[in-house]
């Protein structure tokens, strides 16, 4: 179990350490830790429309290393790890996977298991170091090279622009908290439009813009360590904002095919049903889901934050913000459980999960049958064209509390529930039309350095050698079965 010092600390998906292990006992006094997983099921038992993409996601920052290499400037995220090194186990990311130099071996890892879709993040500053003005023609090849292995392999890239590793010479200048970011981002995009729009018909502007303000900007866990109400919401508007110019951008170079967002979504919970804990509970809901939601689909703010976003609107953000979109990406873990904390930003912090949900590794409950109840509201309130998951997945420490790394079938168990809840939400109706295990390979988990692992690979931390868990045999047999399937529920 991690030491107390570790549980003061949120990585991103640690948002539901806390409250977990507020209520938890130790592992071997918790019944509901230690449940048995069943036999992995049939590849074949799961039935999927025909046009339902299984893949596999990523993010540039926390796979490719080489930080220092071939002209890529410094990311906010490079600062944070260095000046002072604030994650939990005092890793970095400077090598993390060295994807960048081993990116075709692990496309090959893509491609040789029947997988046909990649969802991964391109690097804003590999490719602008300063944050615009003069482009990194490096770092635009590296992304070249990416992209036509993946073609070559049969895989079909998603292509998302913006996951966290905003460019430092940008932050100098305010970063998310000043306005003039959202348009450098509208610049960024349609750069990479006209440079991969031949190839990219897949494309995702933000990745978790709730999470990335609240935790990076309000609670300062995360880069850029920023602190206060203020910041989380002027960082939240010019996050939106920025959203619906590049969305625009995209379209205005020239970008074929889909384009969409990634958002964080997961009903929010109060810890206990005082007065003061639903408050806490409702307003970070309007925050963390509407928050993001609401602008993109309606262009305004819930009532519940509309003061706190007001001084950062003008004239015109409404019709900038609300920029129609093909897709969705709903990134989900677990609930959030929320109580009133008058120590911290608008008096509300995780609190405690009081259910008997079984845990995995970091103390994350697992609750598939969150996944239909927010994809359900999802699709009642707002109505998006099409979603899809664009994250869930499993931790492990290391080694796993099996002891056998590679043996990993509580990951199976995991996506199989998770799978089961998704085709019981489009039975309901939900449009959903993919998805993504995260992640592909086991990496850098921000504020918690490399301490968990979401992998369907591992990683040796010394060699960097891939090894194959049981589960990316399992899951690519699932792709598989599927697009050989002659008939399609």
């Amino acid at each position: 179990m991690p030491s107390l010092r570790s549980l003061l600390t949120l990585s991103r998906r640690g948002v539901f350490s806390l409250p977990a292990f507020a209520a938890m006992p130790a592992l071997a006094d918790n019944p509901a830790a230690q449940h048995p997983d069943p036999p992995p099921p049939d590849p074949a038992s799961f039935h999927f429309p025909r046009d339902f993409a299984f893949g596999v996601s990523s993010s540039a920052y926390q796979i490719e290393g080489a930080v220092h290499a071939d002209g890529r400037g410094t990311s906010i995220w490079d600062e944070f790890c260095h000046d002072p090194c604030r994650t939990s186990d005092g890793k970095n990311a400077d090598i993390a996977d060295d994807h960048y130099h081993r990116f075709a071996e692990d496309v090959d890892l893509i491609g040789d298991t029947d997988l046909r879709h990649y969802r991964f993040s391109i690097g804003w500053p590999r490719l602008f170091p300063e944050g615009g003005g003069k482009p990194n023609p490096k770092g635009f090849a590296f992304y070249d090279r990416l992209l036509d292995k993946l073609l070559a392999k049969g895989v079909t890239p998603w292509m998302t622009l913006y996951h966290w590793d905003l460019p430092q010479a940008l932050q100098e200048k305010g970063g998310w908290t000043n306005r003039d970011t959202a348009y450098r981002l509208a610049d960024y995009a349609a750069a990479a439009a006209r440079a991969y729009g031949d190839r990219v018909s897949n494309w995702l502007v933000m990745n978790e813009t709730a999470v990335h303000a609240y935790i990076g900007h309000g609670l300062g866990y995360h880069a850029p360590g920023l602190t206060g109400v203020d910041n989380w919401f002027s960082a939240l508007h010019h996050l939106n904002l920025g959203q619906g110019l590049a969305i625009q951008a995209l379209r205005a170079s020239g970008a074929k095919g889909r384009v969409g967002t990634v958002a964080a979504c997961e009903p929010v919970i109060p810890s206990s049903p005082a007065a003061q804990d639903v408050l806490a509970a409702q307003t970070l809901d309007a925050a963390w889901n509407g928050g993001v939601l609401q602008p993109l689909f309606e262009g305004t703010y819930p009532d519940l934050i509309a003061q706190y976003t007001a001084p950062h609107v003008r004239t015109g953000d409404k019709a900038l913000m609300a920029q129609p979109v093909d897709m969705l990406g709903i990134n989900y873990y677990s609930r959030l459980y929320i109580e009133h904390n008058p120590a911290r930003p608008l008096n509300l912090f995780f609190g405690p999960n009081k259910h008997p949900s079984p845990y995995y590794a970091g103390g994350w409950p697992i609750e598939p049958d969150g996944m239909y109840e927010i994809l359900t509201s999802i699709q009642n309130r707002y109505k998006p064209r099409e979603m899809f998951i664009s994250e869930n997945g499993y931790a492990t420490g290391t080694p796993d509390a099996s002891g056998v790394p590679l043996d990993d079938v509580s990951r199976i168990s995991y996506i199989t529930q998770h799978l089961h809840f998704l085709r019981k939400a489009m039975d309901a109706g939900v449009n959903m039309k993919g998805y993504f295990v995260w992640s592909l390979l086991d990496g850098f988990e921000w504020n918690d350095g490399m301490k968990w692992h979401f992998g369907l690979v591992t990683v040796d931390p010394v060699t960097l050698k891939r090894m194959p868990k049981r589960s990316y045999h399992w899951y690519g047999a699932v792709a598989r079965a599927h697009e050989n399937a002659s008939i399609q529920v």
